[in-house]
Formats: C-alpha cells, sequence, structure tokens
C-alpha cells in the first residue's frame, strides 16, 4: 500500500475544509440523494460524499455502508485530491501497487474506485464524491459526466452552507450590537433624563423667584435654556422608542374594533382647538395594538405638531383588501417639499422645520414609524403639497 501524499498547500486546504462547517455533522438529505443517484446511475454498490481531514477522511454521506469515517492514510480519496485530472479511477484495486494491500480492499472487499475531487472557487481540493465496487469494471463516458456534474452540485451545496453559516454568525453579531445599543439607550435616559429635569426646574424656578433681578436678555437665556432642555429629553425619548420598537411588534396580535383604536386616538391627543375625523366603521381588525397604537400616535401627533393654521384638521381613513390593512393620515397642515417626502423616513433626518410651539424635530420619529411598518409587513408612503398638507398612507399585513 502506498500512502496518499498531502499537497503543498495542506495547510491552506485544511483551513478551507474547516471553514465549511461540515465536519462532524449529522446525514443532510441534500447529500445523501447526490450519492443515492451516483449509486444508481453508476450501477455500483457504495457512493460517498468525503471531506479530507487532517488525518481523516470524514463521510458527509454514505450510501452502501455504515461507517462515518475512515483513516486518511488508507483512504483512496487522498490519492484522488491530488491528481490534476477531473476524475480518478482504479478499475482494479487488486491490481494497482497503490491499492493491493489496502485494508478498503482486503478487509472490505472494493476493488473499483472512481472519485472525482470537490474543489471550491479558490481551487481547494475538500474531498470527494466517490463510488466503490467490489469487482473490477469500467465506466462509461457519460458516467464520468454525471459523476464530474453532481460534484460540482456538492459544491454548490458546500458554499451554501458555508454562506448560511456566515449569515447566522452576522446576525448573531448585529442582535449583540443592536442589545448593546438598547442597553447603552437605557443608561443614557437614567443618566440623563433626570438632570435635565432638574436643569428645566431650576430654569423654572430662577424665572418665578428671581424674575425681577433679571434683564429681559437674562429672561431669554433661561428660556434657551429651558427649551434646549426640554429638546433633549424629547431626542432621548424618541431614541428610546427607536431601539424598543423591535420588543413593540413582538406583542401578540388580537381583535380590536378600528372604532376603539381612533377612540383612544381621540382621547389622547385631541383637544377643542383641533378637528379630528375618522372612517366609521364596524370593522374588527387582528393586529398588534401596541404598534399600531404608536404609529397612529406619532403620525397624527406630528399632524396637529407641524400645522400653523388656526384650527388643524386631521383625518384618518380606514380600508381593507385580502392581504392589508390600509390606513391614511390626512392633514391641513404645512406640507413637505417634494424632495424630502423620502428622506423624512430616514433617522436623523428633518425638513428644517419648527412646529407650531417653535420647537424643531429630532428627526426620529418617521424613521420609528417606518421601522414599525415594516416589521408589521407592511409598507409606508406620503403625498404632500405646501400649504395644503399632507397625506400618510401605511399597510399592515394581515395575519
Amino acid at each position: 500500500m502506498i500512502t496518499p501524499k498531502y499537497p503543498q498547500n495542506e495547510a491552506q486546504r485544511l483551513a478551507a475544509v474547516k471553514s465549511y462547517g461540515l465536519l462532524d455533522t449529522l446525514e443532510e438529505e441534500d447529500y445523501d440523494n447526490i450519492t443515492r443517484l451516483a449509486a444508481n446511475f453508476c450501477n455500483t454498490p457504495i457512493s460517498l460524499v468525503t471531506l479530507l481531514d487532517t488525518d481523516r477522511n470524514f463521510l458527509k454521506s454514505h450510501h452502501g455502508i455504515s461507517l462515518d469515517e475512515a483513516p486518511r492514510n488508507e483512504s483512496f480519496c487522498g490519492h484522488a485530491i491530488l491528481e490534476k485530472n477531473a476524475i480518478f479511477i482504479v478499475e482494479d484495486a487488486k491490481k494497482d501497487i497503490r491499492f493491493e494491500d489496502n485494508p478498503t480492499v482486503t478487509e472490505l472487499g472494493m476493488q473499483f474506485y472512481a472519485g472525482v475531487p470537490i474543489i471550491d472557487a479558490a481551487g481547494y481540493a475538500l474531498g470527494t464524491l466517490c463510488i466503490y465496487d467490489t469487482k473490477p469494471r469500467k465506466l462509461t463516458e457519460e458516467q464520468k459526466t454525471t459523476l464530474i456534474l453532481l460534484a460540482k452540485q456538492v459544491v454548490k451545496l458546500f458554499e451554501l452552507n458555508k454562506s448560511n453559516l456566515q449569515l447566522t454568525a452576522t446576525k448573531s453579531l448585529l442582535e449583540e450590537r443592536n442589545n448593546n445599543l438598547k442597553q447603552f439607550a437605557g443608561l443614557v435616559s437614567h443618566d440623563l433624563k433626570s438632570p435635565l429635569a432638574n436643569i428645566t426646574s431650576l430654569s423654572r424656578l430662577l424665572k418665578d423667584e428671581y424674575m425681577v433681578k433679571f434683564d429681559q436678555q437674562g429672561v431669554d437665556y433661561l428660556d434657551y435654556i429651558e427649551e434646549s432642555s426640554d429638546h433633549l429629553r424629547d431626542y432621548i425619548d424618541g431614541m428610546l422608542l427607536f431601539y424598543k420598537s423591535d420588543e413593540l411588534v413582538k406583542e401578540n396580535h388580537y381583535e380590536i374594533p378600528v372604532a376603539t383604536i381612533f377612540d383612544d386616538i381621540d382621547e389622547m391627543l385631541f383637544v377643542d382647538h383641533s378637528v379630528f375625523k375618522y372612517t366609521q366603521t364596524p370593522a374588527t381588525i387582528t393586529v398588534n395594538k401596541a404598534a399600531l397604537t404608536q404609529i397612529l400616535l406619532n403620525l397624527v401627533g406630528n399632524a396637529l405638531k407641524y400645522n400653523h393654521e388656526e384650527i388643524p384638521l386631521v383625518e384618518v381613513k380606514f380600508s381593507q383588501n385580502k392581504n392589508y390593512y390600509i390606513f391614511s393620515v390626512i392633514d391641513n397642515g404645512n406640507g413637505i417639499e417634494k424632495d424630502k417626502q423620502e428622506l423624512i423616513f430616514e433617522i436623523f433626518k428633518t425638513v428644517d422645520e419648527k412646529d407650531r410651539n417653535g420647537k424643531k424635530g429630532s428627526g426620529i420619529g418617521l424613521a420609528t414609524v417606518k421601522n414599525l411598518v415594516t416589521k408589521l409587513g407592511g409598507t409606508i408612503s406620503v403625498s404632500s403639497e405646501i400649504g395644503k398638507g399632507s397625506t400618510f398612507t401605511f399597510t399592515i399585513k394581515k395575519v
């Protein structure tokens, strides 16, 4: 028996083998289908998909035998990966000095072998798709071609598995980073909101207690301090809601009348100097109420805040089709310039406009809305004209 040599690039080849994450994994139907097909088409009792590890030949799929691995120094596959030809064939191992006293021949009774190296995109021979028979034989050209084509399918399965592993690792990393951001946001909230509240309170106290001692410029400074503190607090609240939106969409869906949701919005947001209209419907929908309410609160709230009309008017329309619930929030507000209508859904992007109380937006609210709508399987869009108001339309996929 002649022990197969190691390729000159063995260290790099082994690293490539391990990068596919297939060593010591369980049988899989996709690989078993290929070995079954190879054995049937070539009329052999045994077919394998192998991966050559440091000192063993791991059998990812083994049609016709129960072994999971074999010593590499006895493997026919160790010779096959050294060949430059597309397929390595031993027609009668008992007459081949390399294999005549190999345990695979003397103990298992194998005489015929054909193996196609499984070569990845970088050129590394990872293992083989091979067949064995207990008698000498030849392959037809059609059988050789078929084995080569099947080996290419094995390579594709290897690459798919590697891509899935990379995607899983990337997903885990992103989830870890997202969790870290949420923790950071919570820490910022705890550590900053209390001092900001103190600053606001002290500013008001100074104005109340010492107003007569300040000139107008001093009062303006205090007003600016209070305004800045309020703005930063709103910014922090917005960031917290944005990072908590993923948790919000995990809440259960349940049936609720549409009218109940609209009544809640009316009670929470509307006062005497504004008008709220909404579709009168007996419809009941199955939704994540917390997420839908947050979406509507943000859109309706913006429709009221960014509205300089003496009497702000907001209307919410509801309809549905086979797959989606459809909501539209219509206002008579300031409107949004056409070239900024897509940007407003990106986090931290604003239209540089102050609300009716003189405050500038943080650019977080609509990004949160889009995040929620997307995770609920829907889409959101806006149509608007300066001085005539805006219409935000979003959908939620039915469950």
